[in-house]
């Protein structure tokens, strides 16, 4: 079996860390999240201002060093909300700072019916990865937390990634 680690940034409704626990639950994975050394503050539309001024201007905020040791899986999945048609930006700072020579990457986002370009932006991020099983997750249109992509899909999503890291 291969050793997998799941890597996830949420902030606002925590849909991304929804997902991303119910992939470490079934997978057996461990799990780490991102966390900006600052922490957003204000109310939704600050934090929603904020980032989009952050990802027009391509700012990569400090991030906290994870408690987990990267060398030490072979899979990582890496989860990101979208924020302006992209990954949120403390994942293009974890993306940016770290090695994914030789691993297999899980690209997984979530949205409001706006995917973006968000899988291939993780994908031109990730230098010199494989990649398998990228996976869009779509929750309702005004930002709160009622899923729109059907369970069946995601728990699909799941089994086939169990299938992948038994080989």
């Amino acid at each position: 079996m291969k050793k997998m680690l799941i890597v996830y940034y949420s902030w606002s409704n925590g849909n991304t860390k929804r997902i991303a626990e119910q992939l470490a639950n079934e997978t057996g994975a461990d799990i780490a999240r991102i966390e900006t050394t600052e922490p957003y503050k204000g109310t939704h539309e600050d934090v929603v201002n904020q980032g989009k001024r952050e990802v027009e201007a391509g700012f990569m905020p400090r991030i906290n060093s994870l408690s987990v040791n990267l060398a030490d899986y072979e899979v990582i999945a890496i989860g990101t909300p979208t924020w302006w048609y992209t990954m949120a930006p403390a994942v293009l700072t974890f993306l940016t700072e770290n090695d994914f020579s030789g691993k297999t990457i899980i690209p997984f986002m979530t949205n409001g019916g706006w995917p973006g370009h968000v899988i291939k932006d993780m994908k031109e991020n990730c230098k010199n990865a494989k990649f398998m099983r990228e996976m869009q997750i779509q929750f309702d249109s005004m930002g709160k937390d009622h899923l729109e992509t059907p369970e069946s899909a995601i728990t699909e999503w799941i089994e086939q990634i169990k299938e992948d890291i038994h080989k």
